[in-house]
């Protein structure tokens, strides 16, 4: 997988917080966020996007393979 970087922030991000950003944002996104600034931008906490994160692994959910 290609760096990708938080747009706002600019760290790096890994390869779920991608595919977190696809699935809330729209498959055809081209910009991405860190938890913290998608948090602050869905008004959630990092926690609660790391939650999302295992119960759309649990789903089966193909962007998170």
């Amino acid at each position: 997988m290609k760096h990708v970087i938080c747009y706002l922030c600019n760290s790096e991000l890994k390869k779920d917080y991608v595919a977190l950003n696809h699935k809330l944002l729209g498959r055809n996104i081209n910009k991405y966020m860190c938890l913290s600034c998608l948090g602050d931008y869905l008004d959630c906490t990092v926690d609660d996007l790391l939650v999302k994160i295992e119960e759309f692994k649990e789903q089966g959910c193909a962007l998170f393979k």
